[in-house]
């Protein structure tokens, strides 16, 4: 009786405290009420992180608590390595969103993709289990080697996939080729501590070859540290050059502006870019595009330009909250519309993009006059609303998938195959292609290794279809050359037979290959190509 009047008495205390009832006071107190009065014992902190969530519920998309653990976990893939399935995720209510696939990781090898929804790994159910990251990534990370059985939603199917997983690669440039004897190619999947040495290193290496014009493909690329997307652009832009702007209720307007003398600064420029682009990589697509140093080609970027800032605990834990915006430099706001409160609809955008026809049609795209804004060189008309919107939109390309093609990388037989291949036959192939680019050349896949394939694959019990097969043979048939270039070579070989089944990529060259066009594109004109 007397802790029951003790606690009353801390209660009124509370309140006599409190010259106006405020909402903090009101927050002191139910905490307090919950403490002392709640009928079994409680844990504090539960309650505590719990409540810090909630809040942060109410606000964007983007602003997160993490306890110590999870915290720690965070800059992983922007700094180091580990072995796992190779995945960015969010845990959203109770289910784990698939958010990225890390380039060359065994996840991307199978087929999962940006969107996908984990149901269970191995025989652990994921789903509706409420879990914390760092819950979730015991089952996803494991030692070199091991296996993941994973079963996934996508829109309203469901698929099991087999992952080994492996150590995750880590490089923020993982494809630089030269397309054409003049053109070059840089592929960046994130942007991370050494981005803007890697792009350097790319572009000299590059130059060496011959490179005049470049392409720069940022397709999925989720984004990362705003410095590295700077750093990005100085290879590009003059000095004191606007790149981005942040403005927030209490963040006062900065705008940041190149320091540097660009390494690349005269040849023609294309950004690839696509819905999953993302973050730092509009950063540097919308700097790019809104100075009229190049091109953007593809589909409407993702529409992330919240900025978070960490405010850590003495415990390790922290809250990453948005406190400013993403502008471009001529005023675009790069965050797309939401509702406070409703992240679920968010995230689920992309399916909303899907079912709108968005990503096979520009028209689909929105662009009132409200929303109007001008390049700062060429005054050309860009658009507002979310995103940044292509130069030259390309639709996305569905035509080579099939359920059978799914299904070959869903359950790893492509990947196995492939790899027992080049096993077998290694000293033979390295003979006779001694390096990249004879490969790239002269090595076409052989029949032997299309009939293991597909005897592999019957023997998993994936029936044979030859309508569908016929429809993805060509794409089959590239991912077969590229893995075998990747693992006879380097990392970067993989992209380069895929690349002419790309409609994104082949967009790019032709553009960037017709000056008369590249020039009326970048002067406002009217595209008579699209």
């Amino acid at each position: 009786m007397k802790k029951i009047l003790l606690a009353f008495a801390a209660f009124a205390a509370i309140i006599a405290q409190a010259q106006e009832f405020t909402p903090d006071t009101k927050l002191r107190m139910a905490n307090h009420v919950i403490e002392n009065f709640y009928v079994e014992d409680v844990n504090s902190d539960t309650i505590v992180t719990e409540a810090i969530k909630a809040m942060l519920k109410t606000l964007d998309p983007h602003s997160a608590y993490t306890s110590p653990a999870e915290t720690k976990e965070f800059t992983q893939p922007l700094e180091g390595k580990f072995s796992g399935i190779g995945i960015q995720f969010n845990m959203l209510e109770d289910t784990v969103y698939v958010i990225q696939t890390i380039t060359g990781g065994p996840s991307q090898k199978v087929g999962i993709m940006a969107g996908d929804r984990i149901i269970s790994a191995n025989d652990t159910v994921l789903a509706g289990k409420k879990m914390v990251n760092t819950d979730v990534m015991k089952h996803l990370r494991g030692p070199k080697g091991s296996v993941v059985d994973l079963r996934v939603k996508r829109a309203n199917d469901t698929i099991d996939f087999r992952v080994v997983r492996d150590d995750i690669p880590l490089y923020s440039v993982d494809e630089t080729f030269m397309a054409d004897p003049t053109t070059g190619y840089i592929r960046i999947t994130r942007f991370a501590e050494e981005t803007g040495k890697e792009v350097r290193d790319a572009i000299a290496k590059l130059k060496k070859q011959g490179m005049k014009n470049l392409i720069i493909d940022l397709t999925d690329n989720g984004g990362g540290y705003l410095g590295a997307a700077f750093d990005v652009a100085g290879e590009f832009l003059p000095k004191n050059t606007p790149v981005v702007s942040t403005a927030g209720r209490r963040s006062p307007e900065h705008t940041f502006t190149t320091e540097t003398t660009p390494s690349f600064p005269d040849g023609r420029v294309v950004i690839i870019a696509n819905q999953l682009s993302a973050s730092a990589a509009e950063i540097l697509s919308g700097a790019i595009q809104d100075n009229d140093r190049g091109l953007i080609v593809g589909r409407r970027t993702f529409g992330k330009g919240l900025v978070q800032r960490p405010f850590p605990f003495p415990d390790g834990s922290m809250i990453r909250l948005t406190v400013s915006r993403y502008y471009t430099p001529s005023g675009r706001c790069i965050q797309r519309p939401y509702e406070k409160g409703h992240s679920e609809e968010y995230y689920l955008d992309m399916y909303n993009r899907f079912n709108s026809g968005e990503l096979w049609s520009a028209d689909s795209i929105q662009r009132p006059d409200s929303l109007k804004y001008l390049t700062l060189r060429n005054k050309r008309p860009v658009y507002g609303g979310g995103g940044i919107i292509p130069d030259v939109f390309v639709p996305a390309d569905t035509s080579r998938y099939s359920v059978y093609y799914r299904d070959l990388i869903a359950r790893g037989i492509v990947n196995r195959t492939c790899i027992n291949y080049v096993d077998a036959n290694r000293a033979a192939l390295s003979k006779e292609y001694p390096d990249d680019n004879d490969f790239q050349t002269r090595f076409t896949v052989p029949q032997e290794l299309i009939d293991k394939l597909i005897a592999n694959a019957t023997e998993a019990k994936i029936e044979y279809n030859e309508e569908q097969w016929n429809r993805s043979k060509p794409l089959v048939e590239a991912i077969l050359k590229g893995l075998i270039a990747r693992d006879l070579f380097e990392d970067g070989s993989y992209y380069r037979p895929l690349s002419k089944l790309n409609p994104d990529f082949r967009q790019a060259l032709d553009l960037i290959n017709d000056p008369e066009r590249y020039g009326r594109v970048l002067r406002g004109e009217p595209d008579s190509d699209q």
